[in-house]
């Protein structure tokens, strides 16, 4: 956040002791900054206002300057409104001050090359500023790492002493700037302040990483102990750590769930008369195996969906290899180990690959490598039953393959109804990338897939 100090130009003055005098406050020299956008006004006819009080906040493509009063006074009349583009020259407001020398003109402005110098860093921010003389005509612009709060007079900006710029950042970062403590002049929070909090809130690992870190009210809970014997249970590491990962992609994401259904009649038939093979194998087939393929297969056809969106949100970076990422069960928590080159396996080979990685999370024995670089996940909840589901997108991946339980359902085919095996698809995507139409398309080739395992092979 910039602060730029400014000139004031007497419109009328008298002599005497103690006069009344109306000033009109314009905009300062901004350098190379022409036509810029006035995104607050901080001042209103009738405020009396102090010595480096906040009147407008001006926003370029560059930087985010605020103009501060040169004096006190009580404002008469606001020349300009939000949405106005402004240069230098350009009047703000009137200003009615009172000149206690009896000069019928103003104090000469100092020396850009003597600009005041700063005041250290209190303790708490004061809700009035200290008066002091201001640089006129300087042209050095603060950058976004030490802003300066805007000084107008409502409890909300009193409590959180932080710039415009600063709280929109937090806004964007869902963070509550109560909880952040300020390191700039006077207390103010910085953006680097507020970047190290969120920081420290996902790499903390503990319980509170898991609230919400926004300006959503905290759930506080009563003395439960009043009403009947109560048990506290710490939460696993793993349940600690990916309760705060869930909760950022929940926050930052915005989901929306496609439903489906697959006809895997046939393909149930075909896995059971593997059986002796598979058993020969000594390895398990599992209706995963079929998915993860029939996913890769999905992933090339829909490229979008095997991305991931840029930190700026501008652009989509796709991926051309196919790691594929499988919900498992364990006592310590929900852990996503990771296929690695799903592309290039057989059926077999995956389902030796999922045994391997599942007895590893239910072991603890992961890696981070073996957690690391998925593309799209997969959570079966199958073996445990439900009809249908909502699952969370695993950031910073685009989409997730929710599968239920599959139930023999009878289909109108031919005229008359047949039993047919069922399974239910539950598709979350980000809706920044992915828009419905493609969610239906990708579920409904993902269901023919399923449907007739030939479509592999085209």
């Amino acid at each position: 956040m910039a602060r730029l100090a400014f000139y004031c130009v007497p419109k009328r003055a008298s002599g005497g002791i103690s006069v009344a005098s109306v000033k009109e406050i314009k905009v300062p020299n901004i350098g190379e900054f022409n036509d810029v956008d006035v995104i607050e006004i901080l001042a209103k006819p009738g405020d009396r206002i102090n010595p480096e009080d906040s009147l407008i906040t001006l926003e370029s493509d560059k930087a985010t300057m605020e103009v501060p009063s040169p004096e006190g006074g009580i404002v008469k009349d606001v020349l300009i409104s939000v949405g106005d583009k402004v240069s230098e020259g350009i009047p703000i407001l009137t200003l009615e001050t009172v000149n206690d020398t009896g000069a019928a003109t103003a104090e000469p402005p100092a020396s850009a090359s003597e600009p005041t110098a700063p005041e250290p860093p209190d303790e708490e921010p004061p809700r009035e500023p200290s008066p002091q003389q201001p640089a006129a005509m300087l042209h050095h612009l603060v950058h976004d790492d030490q802003p300066i709060a805007p000084q107008i007079h409502t409890e909300q900006r009193a409590l959180a002493h932080a710039s415009p710029s600063v709280r929109r950042f937090a806004r964007e970062l869902g963070v509550n700037l109560s909880r952040v403590k300020g390191t700039g002049p006077k207390g103010r929070i910085t953006r680097d302040n507020v970047r190290d909090f969120v920081k420290t809130t996902l790499d903390s690992g503990d319980a509170a990483s898991t609230r919400p870190s926004s300006g959503i009210p905290r759930l506080e809970l009563p003395d439960f102990s009043q009403f009947g014997e109560v048990e506290r249970r710490e939460l696993s590491r793993i349940q600690k750590l990916s309760g705060a990962h869930l909760h950022k992609c929940w926050l930052n994401i915005p989901h929306v769930t496609q439903f489906d259904e697959a006809d895997i009649t046939e393909l149930e038939e075909f896995r059971q008369s593997m059986k002796k093979e598979i058993d020969s194998r000594g390895v398990r087939l599992t209706l995963l195996a079929f998915l993860i393929k029939a996913c890769v297969a999905a992933l090339k056809e829909y490229p979008q969906f095997n991305s991931s969106l840029t930190t700026e949100g501008d652009a989509l970076l796709l991926k051309h290899y196919y790691r594929i990422g499988v919900a498992v069960d364990t006592r310590a928590g929900l852990m996503v180990p990771v296929i690695k080159e799903a592309d290039k396996m057989g059926l077999f080979e995956l389902a030796e690959a999922l045994a391997a990685l599942s007895q590893k999370a239910r072991d603890g024995k992961l890696s981070p490598a073996d957690m690391q670089g998925g593309c799209f996940s997969i959570s079966s909840l199958g073996g445990i039953g439900g009809t249908a589901f909502t699952p969370i997108v695993n950031g910073p991946e685009v989409a997730i393959l929710g599968v239920s339980r599959a139930v023999m359902k009878p289909l109108w085919q031919a005229g008359e109804f047949v039993p047919r095996l069922m399974l239910p698809l539950s598709l979350s995507y980000d809706h920044r990338v992915i828009d419905g139409a493609q969610a239906a398309r990708f579920t409904r080739f993902l269901s023919q897939t399923l449907q007739d395992l030939r479509r592999l092979l085209l």
